[in-house]
């Protein structure tokens, strides 16, 4: 029996309703509606992410953002609270400026980026730095959690170690997404996007519990819990999908790092490059931080409002989704605004939400009858959503600026540069709070530590001008940066390693 021949309009018909994207054909399908519609589409979108990208990147995704820095980063952050509160029994201005201390992995991105990019391991230049982090990271908890009465120096290099474990793991994750973001450049929001959503969703659930863990086991007893996300990223570099390298010269690793060098110097030269640099720095420099005085104040008995560890669990959790929420927003609504005009408008709710810790501080709200435990979790979840819709459209830049063959160590420097920042808020809070002798039992001076970080919160905003007027779709390194030799060099020698990457995708 024949088969029947297609008609020529049925045919020309489903023509029309394919979809090409990146040279791949899609074919385009009838939007589900109703519920079922909503719950499939997040569904769809991660298996639309994994097959362009592969599983075990998504898988990576999840485990690095998702549990390890989400997650567990939601739980320690909790409990190194406590721990330097209640453990070591320092003051708010100490903990403040030991928080910097330990983030100091993470302002040396550039050089496990360097890592990453320049010098492989058996063969591989990702799988075994995801190790060397979960192995970093089991070890540090480890100790924190059995030893009785740990010095506070070991204490303070073992929360370093930890955090130096959790670095290595973010910039080789930050590696990939910059790579996959620049073999797949429609998916750039879309791969960001899922970084921050896992990261926000961990968060949720780690704040969640955190308190209760808190509670029950004591913060050196969470910190025994944290070894299993870092077990996890150790699973990660066993897993992931990398091309292998047969044959690698490590007596070509200089003159790699010198080639790597010199494309990043060309890089930084160029003004389309260096002033958004400037930016995302004083951005993060000049917005103050002052988490630990306002930590303190949360648990105090007779100044404050005696939060509870179940409480201050509670408060972080809405915090997450208030960043969740920013996500969302983002990827739906203001993912393709230009950078600028966002980023103005980002930076000025950002200031004005800091207004509501002073709200709650000067018991304001009780006088418009709003109990403090509800005041403070709209404070937390509308300061995490305006922080986080300003961030967004920083990392989606941060990828642009990536030049080719060099994405894993130039992100990685972009990303110590927020670092940096970050530090400089930290410690600038911290001197802060001291210079204000701002103490576990004085907070008679918080109310102006909080009104000079707010009004710190706008200065940002006349240095717009560092920012690129262009939109998340459209290039910001000019062609001949792109085309420099260093980085047409290094792209020529990792050729089959992105052709082999691309075919395990298909």
């Amino acid at each position: 029996m024949m088969e029947e021949e297609e008609s020529p309009i049925v045919k020309g018909k489903a023509q029309e309703e394919c979809l090409a994207v990146n040279g791949k054909v899609y074919e385009e399908t009838e939007p589900k509606k109703g519920l079922c519609g909503l719950l499939s589409e997040p569904r769809d979108w991660f298996r639309m992410i994994a097959k362009d990208t592969h599983w075990s990147f998504v898988f990576g995704v999840v485990v690095v953002y998702g549990i390890s820095q989400g997650l567990g980063g939601g739980i320690g952050k909790v409990a190194s609270d406590y721990y330097w509160k209640d453990v070591q029994k320092v003051e708010p201005s100490e903990s403040q400026i030991y928080s910097g201390i330990t983030s100091v992995p993470w302002m040396v991105k550039p050089l496990w980026g360097l890592l990453t990019d320049v010098i492989p391991i058996f063969g591989y230049r990702r799988r075994p730095y995801f190790i060397i982090a979960g192995i970093l990271g089991v070890f540090s908890m480890l100790l924190v959690s059995l030893h009785e009465q740990l010095h506070i120096v070991f204490a303070l290099l073992s929360f370093t170690a930890g955090s130096a474990g959790a670095a290595i793991a973010d910039v080789t994750l930050d590696a990939c997404a910059a790579q996959n973001s620049i073999l797949h450049p429609s998916l750039a929001a879309d791969i960001q996007s899922l970084c921050g959503l896992c990261s926000s969703i961990g968060a949720l659930l780690g704040f969640s519990i955190s308190g209760f863990l808190v509670h029950l086991i004591g913060p050196k007893g969470v910190f025994g819990v944290l070894c299993i996300p870092a077990s996890l990223v150790f699973l990660v570099g066993m897993v992931l999908d990398e091309p292998h390298i047969p044959s690698f010269s490590y007596t070509q690793v200089y003159r790699k790092l010198v080639d790597v060098n010199k494309s990043m110097f060309t890089t930084l030269r160029c003004g389309a490059v260096w002033r958004p640099c400037l930016y995302m720095y004083l951005s993060l420099a000049l917005s103050l931080n002052i988490h630990e005085g306002m930590f303190y104040w949360y648990t105090d008995p007779k100044a404050g409002p005696a939060f509870s560890e179940e409480n201050v669990g509670f408060i972080f959790s809405f915090g997450s989704v208030g960043s969740l929420l920013g996500v969302l927003l983002y990827q739906k609504v203001f993912k393709d605004y230009e950078f600028r005009g966002l980023l103005f408008w980002t930076q000025l709710l950002y200031a004005l939400s800091g207004m509501l810790d002073l709200i709650l501080l000067l018991r304001l709200n009780l006088a418009f009858g709003i109990p403090d435990d509800f005041f403070v979790v709209i404070d937390e979840g509308v300061s995490q959503m305006t922080g986080r819709l300003k961030w967004m459209p920083l990392l989606i830049l941060s990828t642009k600026l990536c030049p080719p063959g060099i994405e894993g160590t130039f992100f990685a420097l972009l990303m110590s540069i927020d670092n940096v920042g970050i530090f400089t808020s930290t410690w600038g809070g911290g001197f802060l709070l001291h210079f204000l002798k701002v103490t576990r039992l004085n907070f008679d001076n918080l109310w102006l530590a909080i009104l000079i970080r707010n009004i710190m919160r706008l200065s940002p905003l006349i240095l717009l001008f560092l920012v690129p007027k262009s939109d998340p779709s459209s290039p910001v390194l000019p062609i001949e940066l792109l085309k420099t030799k260093e980085s047409v060099k290094m792209q020529d020698e990792e050729n089959i390693e992105l052709v082999s990457l691309v075919r395990s995708t298909q």
